[in-house]
């Protein structure tokens, strides 16, 4: 791979992780009150000992010295002190960007494995009740809410029974290995199933388009008059010609994902970052709150810059310019 390229990705993506760091911190440091305002509203507590909290936290510095002290604390990995665990941020996001990796990645994963083979189904049978039928469902999935629908992903699982209702352990699960392992997947289906569900339509539109386009194309056509069968005509010929836009809508379908994994991961009780983001905003717990905020931007960076390589690798056209 061209070591230009790989440079000049990644100098755009630290410029971009600076540039988010900058925004995210003044956007929360300008926000009206602090973590303390709560304590000062404890008749208990003296004003001296609650500045005397802020001066500990930095709280009571200019914002170029906070900014400068979190970036030397997030180039040690702390991220900051957490004010409501006194602890690193490091520590807390850790764990649970492992967990929002496991869903993000699952649902990813669960999605595009629908998403192709529906999308070239599509594109290849345009009778009129198949092209309706799967435009119908398509669209039905579309038009309803993230929300609204991981609300009834959430109602089923309490309805049903079937499914476990939130967390990523059982309480009564207490072994390990191999019995563990199943827990956690059994825990992670329905979730990983709901958030696919979520990005799939968008991304079926998409195969189906960029299939029906190369479909269309002359060598394509010459192909079929030599009589090679359709199945290797279709995966072997047309959808690696289609590969380039769908390559380039992975890193899209990335940031969506994760989007929705953090409202996701709120409403089934997830472990992740999405609960930890809004316990962090409630409370005003500023460094969590950019912490996550800048794990949220290296993930989505991540999945951009996997996206170039692959097109790279895979669109002769980009490596010659």
């Amino acid at each position: 791979m061209n070591v230009r390229f790989l440079i000049r990705r990644f100098s755009q993506a630290a410029v971009l992780l600076a540039a988010i760091s900058l925004f995210s911190f003044a956007l929360v440091q300008v926000a009206p009150g602090d973590f303390f305002d709560q304590v000062r509203m404890n008749p208990r507590v003296s004003a001296q000992t609650v500045e005397g909290l802020r001066a500990e936290y930095g709280l009571d510095r200019s914002f170029p010295v906070r900014y400068g002290l979190w970036i030397l604390s997030a180039l040690r990995g702390e991220f900051g002190i957490s004010l409501a665990y006194n602890a690193p941020v490091g520590n807390l996001l850790i764990p649970r960007a492992r967990n929002t990796l496991l869903l993000t990645g699952t649902s990813t994963v669960l999605a595009w494995l629908l998403a192709i083979p529906i999308g070239v189904w599509s594109a290849t049978n345009r009778r009129k009740f198949s092209r309706r039928s799967s435009e119908l469902a398509t669209s039905t999935l579309l038009t309803i809410p993230d929300l609204l629908l991981f609300l009834c992903v959430l109602l089923f699982a309490v309805r049903s029974g079937w499914f476990p209702s939130g967390g990523m352990h059982s309480a009564e699960n207490e072994g390990h290995g191999l019995s563990q392992l199943k827990d956690v997947a059994w825990h992670l289906l329905l979730p990983s199933v709901a958030l696919a569900l979520a990005t799939l339509p968008a991304l079926v539109r998409h195969v189906r388009s960029a299939m029906i386009e190369v479909l269309e194309s002359p060598f394509i056509l010459a192909a079929r008059s030599h009589g090679i069968p359709n199945f290797r005509l279709l995966f072997r010929f047309a959808l690696p010609v289609a590969a380039n836009p769908l390559i380039s809508l992975f890193g899209f379908s990335v940031a969506t994902m994760l989007s929705s994994s953090l409202l996701l991961e709120v409403i089934l009780s997830w472990p992740g970052l999405g609960p930890l983001l809004v316990e962090a905003t409630l409370n005003k717990d500023v460094y969590v709150v950019v912490g996550t905020v800048m794990l949220s931007a290296v993930f989505l960076i991540a999945g951009n810059l996997l996206a170039d390589m692959l097109l790279f690798a895979a669109d002769p056209r980009i490596r010659v310019e």
